[in-house]
């Protein structure tokens, strides 16, 4: 099991998304024929550090993600991620809290006669 700086666990769904997203990471830039030390080199980061995101480290910072990302021209999947328009649970909540009826206000009532 993996432990965070503070001693406390990680969910293993999220370990499990993590290895997944690099095997993704490391079969994009094998599809693009391209070697770990030219992605390392353009995304500024060491081979080690880039082998441990492809394993699916949890260690890695998000901002070393999206260096690689932008190394394979990947980045703007990243962009997306927590995009609204694809949070169709926070657009649902959002949508029940949406008043039923619209009242004017009463100063605007007045100005208007």
């Amino acid at each position: 099991m993996d432990y965070q700086k503070h001693g406390t666990k990680r969910p293993i769904p999220v370990l499990r998304v993590l290895r997944k997203l690099g095997e993704d990471i490391k079969d994009a830039r094998r599809r693009r024929r391209l070697p770990m030390s030219l992605v390392a080199e353009r995304a500024g980061v060491s081979r080690v550090t880039l082998a441990k995101l492809e394993k699916g480290d949890p260690g890695i910072s998000i901002g070393i993600l999206g260096s690689v990302l932008h190394a394979m021209d990947l980045l703007e999947r990243l962009r997306e991620l927590a995009d609204s328009q694809y949070d169709s649970l926070g657009r649902l909540l959002e949508e029940e809290q949406l008043p039923q009826r619209i009242h004017r206000n009463k100063r605007e009532l007045i100005n208007r006669k």
